[in-house]
């Protein structure tokens, strides 16, 4: 029987005493996101997690991807005029970006990409200090959105932020600690630098050059996490299955865990029960041989964090009791 992984990322929706003590039995890894962290929200939570007696956390990076600033929600209609920039000064129809970094690699009308089915903009011209974009797709503007720039980026793999909340990560003796679009060997190198020794390294393949990179990655890892969403952001999406495999297969030659993240459960954020295919995707990703399954707004912000664990819970035990339904149909129903 296979020992296969809860990992559930933690939020307003069982960061409370009652919801966190009735499913923390059946969690293996509690995830806090700082991508979705202020560092002051990080102590409280890691000290709440402590008083509750909650081991196996994992500091999760906001890694090397660019976001917009804090900014008052905003629609932005087809062929607006839009500029990017990473100087912060307030002006209309300016983005703000955050971390710094240079526009000299970027390539004239590459697309951009602000969260997920939100706006699509076209570069038309480019400064030092400012892109100058037109909107493609009309969608809304929000703050703290990933910003994805279809031209190759030099970003560090390790924020300022993420330099701190490790710092304070290492006080409430957190040891695992997973590394947010890995581009290369070269970051995981750089984030050993300052984690503790024997801590557990997970990194997540969710970009063009992390999906390239991906062998030499996973060989200097402890554990590999495809995050389908992101990674869709460069990979197709009729392709992500075939990228899923490809990943896996890699891990499973270097004896390396894998979790499989993004979307397991998406329905359950708002409904009690799951669709007939996201039981289906469970299922194919674990007999593809996956070793974790990871829920994150799921259990974050879901209104149903207790059930979508329960799900996963009932999946795995179909999974690993096939052989007995095989054998007897009754025990199906």
């Amino acid at each position: 029987m296979k020992n296969i992984k809860i990992i559930s990322t933690l939020g307003p929706a069982t960061l409370k005493k009652k919801i966190l003590n009735s499913i923390k039995k059946d969690i293996d890894i509690f995830r806090l996101n700082m991508s979705h962290l202020s560092l002051q929200e990080l102590t409280k939570n890691l000290k709440f997690l402590r008083q509750n007696k909650i081991k196996n956390i994992c500091l999760d990076t906001e890694g090397a991807q660019v976001r917009t600033l804090k900014i008052k929600k905003k629609y932005f209609k087809k062929n607006t005029k839009i500029e990017l920039s990473c100087i912060h000064k307030t002006k209309k129809n300016i983005i703000q970006l955050y971390p710094k970094f240079s526009f000299k690699k970027i390539k004239l009308k590459s697309k951009v990409f602000i969260d997920f089915n939100g706006l699509v903009l076209k570069i038309i011209k480019i400064s030092v200090d400012k892109l100058y974009c037109k909107v493609i797709e009309s969608g809304y503007l929000e703050s703290n959105k990933g910003v994805h720039i279809h031209s190759e980026l030099k970003l560090d793999p390790l924020t300022q932020k993420d330099k701190k909340a490790i710092e304070i990560a290492k006080k409430f003796d957190v040891k695992i600690f997973a590394l947010s679009f890995a581009n290369s060997h070269a970051d995981i190198v750089q984030i050993k630098k300052i984690i503790p020794k024997k801590s557990i390294i997970i990194s997540k393949i969710e970009t063009r050059l992390g999906f390239l990179n991906r062998y030499k990655i996973t060989k200097i890892s402890d554990a590999i996490l495809i995050d389908r969403g992101d990674l869709s952001r460069y990979v197709d999406i009729p392709k992500i299955p075939l990228a899923q495999r490809l990943i896996v297969k890699d891990a499973k030659k270097l004896n390396k865990d894998i979790y499989i993240a993004t979307n397991l459960l998406e329905t359950m954020i708002n409904f009690n029960e799951p669709t007939r295919a996201e039981s289906n995707d469970i299922f194919s990703s674990l007999e593809m041989g996956s070793d974790g399954l990871v829920l994150a707004a799921e259990t974050a912000i879901g209104k149903y964090p207790k059930e979508c664990i329960n799900f996963l819970k009932q999946s795995i035990k179909v999974f690993n009791n096939q052989k007995i339904f095989k054998r007897n149909n009754n025990t199906f129903f």
